[in-house]
C-alpha cells in the first residue's frame, strides 16, 4: 500500500495549474492508495459542483488532471475549516482508490466558527482493505505555544473523535517539529502513536520545510512537521519526502511524505 501527505496550499501557489500537473502525473505513476490533503481551497463566489464542493476547488481540479492521465477511481471527501485569505474557504481532503465505507468530519478547536482562521476541521474516511477497517485522517494543527488555539488542545480533541477501535493513519501538517523535544510531537508519540518515518526499513532526511514559510516567518531552520502516524505496528519499507526538487519538482510552499507499506 502507498499512502501520500501533502500540504499542497492550493490556490495561493503561483504557477498552480503547472504544479497541479506535476502532482496528477505522480499520482497517476505512482499509484498511490490513500492521499491526504490540507489546505484544500475553493472561492466563496464559485458555483456549487457537488454538496458544500464547488467547482474550483484545488482537489476537484486535480482530479480531473488526474482522469486526463487515464487513471479513474480515486473517491474524494472534503471539508472545509475556515475561510482563508478572505476570498478562499479552506479545507482538508482525502483522496481514495478503496471505497469508502464511512466519511469523517469534525473539529477539534475551540472555535467553531468558519471566518477565523484558526479553527480547524479533521476529514476522514473508512475503508475496508481485505476485511480490515482501516480509516484514514487528514489533519492539518495549530502550534505547540498558541495562546489562543493550543496545539495540545487540538491533539486532546483529535485523539478523543478519531476511531480507535480500527488500525488508523494520521497523515498531514502537523506545525510541530520533530526534532524539537517536549512539544507537540513527543505528545503524539507520548499517546502510543507510532510515526511510520521512524519505523521505515528505508528514509530520508524527512524534511518538509527548509525555511521560512506562512506561519513559521521566524523560522531558519528545516522543519520535519508533515507526518504519517498509526496506532499498530506494522512494515514500512520506504519513507521519502517528494515534491522537494530532488524527488520530483517543487509543488507547494511544504514537500510531501510519501510511504511504502509492506504488510497491509
Amino acid at each position: 500500500m502507498k499512502l501520500l501527505t501533502l500540504n499542497c496550499h492550493a490556490w495561493i501557489e503561483e504557477n498552480q495549474m503547472d504544479k497541479i500537473r506535476v502532482l496528477a502525473q505522480t499520482i497517476a505513476e505512482k499509484d498511490y492508495d490513500v492521499i491526504a490533503l490540507q489546505e484544500v481551497n475553493q472561492s466563496i463566489k464559485e458555483e456549487t459542483e457537488y454538496g458544500l464542493i464547488k467547482k474550483d476547488n484545488y482537489a476537484v481540479v486535480l482530479l480531473e488532471e488526474i482522469k486526463k492521465l487515464g487513471k479513474e477511481g480515486y473517491v474524494l471527501h472534503w471539508g472545509q475549516s475556515h475561510i482563508g485569505y478572505e476570498v478562499y474557504e479552506e479545507g482538508s481532503a482525502i483522496l481514495s482508490k478503496y471505497p469508502i465505507k464511512e466519511t469523517h468530519s469534525f473539529l477539534i478547536t475551540n472555535s467553531t466558527d468558519p471566518a477565523y482562521w484558526k479553527t480547524r476541521r479533521i476529514v476522514g474516511a473508512t475503508v475496508e482493505i481485505g476485511s480490515e477497517p482501516v480509516s484514514f485522517y487528514s489533519c492539518h494543527l495549530g502550534w505547540w505555544e498558541d495562546a489562543e488555539e493550543p496545539f495540545k488542545e487540538q491533539a486532546v480533541s483529535l485523539l478523543r473523535q478519531i476511531h480507535k477501535e480500527n488500525r488508523f493513519f494520521l497523515m498531514g501538517d502537523f506545525n510541530n517539529n520533530a526534532h524539537i523535544r517536549g512539544e507537540g510531537y513527543d505528545y503524539l508519540t507520548s499517546q502510543g502513536l507510532l510515526d511510520t518515518y521512524e519505523i521505515a526499513e528505508e528514509k530520508d532526511s524527512g524534511i518538509t520545510v527548509p525555511g521560512k514559510i506562512a506561519g513559521w516567518e521566524e523560522n531558519n531552520d528545516p522543519l520535519r512537521i508533515d507526518l504519517i502516524l498509526t496506532n499498530q505496528p506494522l512494515q514500512v519499507k520506504t519513507s521519502k519526502v517528494i515534491f522537494n526538487g530532488n524527488n520530483k519538482p517543487v509543488v507547494s510552499d511544504h514537500f510531501g511524505v510519501e510511504i511504502e507499506i509492506s504488510n497491509l
